[in-house]
């Protein structure tokens, strides 16, 4: 079964978690490569996620103010 991705919320969380690990310094180079490498993953996901709820908040609010089709007599 493929690997989804992880919601928005659980993404920015772990986002959140590896800022954290990276500020706080004291990692080993291959691991706070690996965690920025991770970190950028999270990162795209996260405006990927981001971009697509403003599309959507678009359509919904175009669709909402859009003009009424003016019924023609048949």
């Amino acid at each position: 079964m493929p690997k989804r991705d992880p919601s928005f919320e659980e993404a920015y969380r772990q986002l959140e978690e590896i800022v954290r690990k990276l500020e706080a310094g004291g990692l080993p180079l291959e691991e706070g490569v690996s965690l920025f490498e991770e970190g950028m993953r999270l990162a795209k996901l996260c405006g990927r996620q981001l971009d697509a709820a403003e599309l959507r908040i678009t359509q919904i609010t175009a669709e909402a103010t859009a003009p009424e089709p003016s019924e023609t007599p048949t």
